[in-house]
Parts: C-alpha cells; sequence; structure tokens
C-alpha cells in the first residue's frame, strides 16, 4: 500500500517491542521499518529511516523520550512522535510535548486506541490520553490565592450556597462570584465540585 504508515519503535524492553510490532502487524496501513532499545539509537535511526511516525518510550537508560523528541526532530523535523508510558504523571510527559512531540498515551491502552493514537499522529493531530491530560493539568504550580479566595474555597467546601458563602466571609453575593471565577481560573476547575476535588488534592483547604 503506498499510504502505509511508516513506525519506528524505541522502547527498551524487547518484549514491549515485540508485542508493539505484532499488533501493528494487524493492520494494513502500517509497517514497522525500525526498532530501538534506546533513546540514541532512535535518534539515529530516525535520521537514517525517516519513518512517518516514531513510538518513543517515555524512560530509556541513555536518553529519555523528552531529551530523544527534541534530538529526533532537529533531524528530521517532519517526523511525528508518539510518546508510550507507563508513567501518567511523570514532567518528562510535559517536557516531551513542549518539545514538539504529538501526542502521549499510557502503555495500558487497548490496542485500538494505540491504533487510533498513531493514526492522528500521523496526520499530525494532538492525541493524549485522558488521563495524562489530568496529570499533566494538576501538575501545574497553582497561582497563589488571596486570604478572600481561601476563604470563599474552604466555605464552597462544606457544600455552602453563594449566600450561605457571603454570610460566613462577610463578602456580597456579587464578590463571591467573583472570587468563585478566580478561584476556578486559578485551578483550572470546571465547577464547583471540580475546584473542591482539586483543592483537596493539592492540599489547599484547612481541614
Amino acid at each position: 500500500m503506498a499510504n502505509r504508515i511508516r513506525i519506528l519503535i524505541a522502547d527498551d524492553h524487547a518484549i514491549v517491542r515485540d508485542g508493539i510490532v505484532t499488533i501493528l502487524g494487524l493492520q494494513k496501513d502500517f509497517t514497522v521499518v525500525g526498532e530501538a532499545s534506546g533513546g540514541l539509537e532512535a535518534v539515529r535511526k530516525a535520521a537514517r529511516l525517516k519513518p512517518d511516525v516514531v513510538i518513543l518510550d517515555m524512560m530509556m537508560p541513555d536518553l529519555d523520550g523528552a531529551e530523544a523528541t527534541a534530538r529526533i526532530l532537529q533531524q528530521v523535523p517532519a517526523v511525528r512522535i508518539l510518546i508510550l508510558t507507563s508513567f501518567t504523571n511523570s514532567a518528562g510527559i510535559a517536557d516531551a510535548l513542549k518539545n514538539g512531540a504529538t501526542g502521549a498515551i499510557s502503555k495500558s491502552a487497548s490496542r485500538e486506541r494505540l491504533y487510533d493514537a498513531i493514526r492522528a499522529t500521523a496526520a499530525g493531530k494532538r492525541t493524549v490520553d485522558r488521563e495524562i491530560e489530568v496529570s499533566l493539568r494538576e501538575s501545574q504550580p497553582v497561582p497563589p490565592l488571596t486570604e478572600k479566595q481561601s476563604n470563599v474555597l474552604n466555605a464552597l467546601s462544606k457544600g455552602l450556597t453563594n449566600d450561605e458563602i457571603a454570610r460566613e466571609t462577610g463578602l456580597s453575593t456579587a464578590g463571591i462570584k467573583f472570587h468563585l471565577l478566580a478561584i476556578f481560573r486559578k485551578l483550572n476547575a470546571n465547577n464547583r465540585s471540580d475546584a473542591v476535588a482539586i483543592a483537596l488534592r493539592k492540599h489547599l483547604l484547612k481541614i
């Protein structure tokens, strides 16, 4: 097939590489053009083979996925890189994405998810597993809350309404709405319960 996606697999565990090669062989639009057992070898082979997609393990002994991503793209800017990782909370994933990786998925993903991620990556579409997105989002430092915002957040954690929070904090109802919006923005929260859950995980509540 002329439109096959050419793939280079880089992982320091041979059994993992063998497994990926096997399941990718079940798809007619994939062809594995090479394998690498480390980051430095992945850089060299990517430069020589010029694959469409490099499936890159995050943790390798000689060169991690973030640095390998940067070096590969320096030599082959057109290649797309998909990070495959067991570590959903690693700061290295964020670095790899900043360095130009197109996507990141967990090694626990289904084969169908891997297929979809490879095709999306080859097309230049960002594809990141939800649990990785959540981990990346929550690993970001929270801008400091003001004293009033902290008071509102603590009152919010008690399940109080805006009127009740206003009475407890001595602020106006309009002021509560203003502070809630600021809290949601700083915590990158979508709603009240989301804000409380994030605040609990980040130890921002006085409990």
